[in-house]
């Protein structure tokens, strides 16, 4: 236990460079595609929309297995795995030679992913009880915190070196963060023990965990706190358009209503964390779930893009205390030596709700302005908010 706080550092950095390096391509993709050959706009939108997707769907599809084999050979084993496998995937897409070894390659960086859920599953299991909500808040920080960031830095350095470098770079501190993982991060692994733990397939695997409500309620809240987050999301350029017509810097101001969630979640996440620590990490849910559900109500009424700004930052408070928390909870929930597996289907369940959100907010865009997206959103989570208070509070009281 003594070592949980390095650990906690090193994977802080981890985080930060996984996320930072799956986001850096967003501002160049489109072009980074027209450079290989495809320049009609319409084809070029349809290229950019699968390519991104690609890295989620098998990333959905596969991370349940790599927590299964985490949970029989050890988390540190899988961090490095994906680790050094994302380095060599990243590196090989700076030199793609046409749109289908780019697609191929996203979608091998999805099979082969797992760092995020593993370095939560190895804290969960180094942390001390009493600090989880703190450790699992920390790192959610590092991995917001390349969120935000990655968007930034690939804009910044396409400009400065092109579009194949960046690719490189990357793939060159995914490697540096896992031989840094690789030589600072211990981790407690009784490999004697799991071998002789029954070999349950995975999907054994999830209907053993499925007999636990808790965890069944966790899972399906990581997929709605995804889906009413994204559903929106590729309207928000066109809305900030529609706040500041005829006004310049439009992709900068789309930019910065991303990057101020992002950044107030940073914020948060340690502290709700702490909080949960002392008053009950499914009290900090709830209150999180309203929070968020009251945050969206502003940002259907807003008038400017000023305002659009604030609410959207006070979102991001508010977000800081959800997946932490549910991290927290899903460990207080699983039986020993399943941690990773469990792990696992909540990153599938997040990875569903990424592609997912995106896409029925998109087609209900026709149906719908953003401003009722924006509603439907505060009605998920305020049912999420009860669904907790039925399945975690009042079942923990034996109501």
């Amino acid at each position: 236990m003594g070592n949980w706080k390095l650990n906690l550092g090193v994977l802080w950095f981890g985080n930060f460079l996984v996320m930072a390096g799956m986001t850096m391509i967003i501002p160049f993709l489109p072009l980074y595609i027209q450079e290989l050959g495809i320049t009609d706009p319409d084809r070029v939108a349809f290229w950019s929309g699968v390519i991104f997707a690609g890295n989620f769907v098998t990333s959905f599809l596969f991370q349940p297995l790599w927590g299964k084999l985490a949970d029989r050979y050890g988390r540190k084993m899988m961090l490095l795995r994906s680790g050094f496998g994302m380095a060599v995937v990243m590196t090989l897409m700076g030199f793609a030679g046409d749109v289908w070894h780019l697609l191929l390659l996203r979608m091998l960086n999805g099979t082969i992913s797992g760092f995020v859920p593993a370095a939560v599953a190895l804290m969960s299991a180094t942390t001390p009880r009493d600090k989880m909500g703190f450790s699992m808040g920390t790192l959610q920080s590092g991995g917001t915190a390349g969120s935000i960031l990655g968007p930034f830095i690939g804009g910044l350095l396409a400009d400065w070196i092109g579009f194949r470098p960046i690719f490189y770079i990357t793939g060159a501190l995914l490697f540096v963060a896992s031989m840094l993982a690789m030589f600072v991060v211990k981790e407690k692994f009784d490999a004697g023990k799991a071998a002789v733990q029954p070999n349950v397939s995975v999907v054994a695997g999830l209907k053993e965990l499925g007999k636990i409500p808790q965890l069944t309620s966790l899972f399906a809240v990581t997929f709605l706190i995804q889906f009413s987050m994204l559903s929106s999301m590729p309207l928000i350029p066109l809305f900030v358009q529609h706040l500041h017509p005829g006004g310049e810097n439009l992709a900068f101001f789309s930019g910065l209503v991303g990057s101020i969630t992002g950044f107030s979640n940073m914020i948060a996440s340690p502290l709700l964390g702490r909080l949960g620590d002392r008053i009950g990490q499914e009290r900090v849910l709830r209150i999180s779930l309203i929070g968020a559900a009251v945050m969206f109500i502003p940002q259907a009424l807003v008038q400017n893009v000023w305002q659009l700004f604030a609410a959207r930052f006070l979102l991001g408070m508010f977000m800081g205390g959800l997946l932490p928390s549910v991290n927290a909870l899903i460990r207080k929930h699983t039986p020993d030596g399943m941690e990773s597996r469990s792990y696992s289907f909540n990153s599938s369940f997040l990875s569903l709700g990424n592609m997912v959100g995106p896409t029925v907010g998109g087609a209900l865009s026709g149906l719908l302005t953003i401003r009722g997206i924006f509603l439907i959103a505060t009605a998920m989570l305020f049912a999420n908010a009860v669904w907790v208070s039925r399945t975690l509070i009042y079942r923990k009281r034996g109501l």
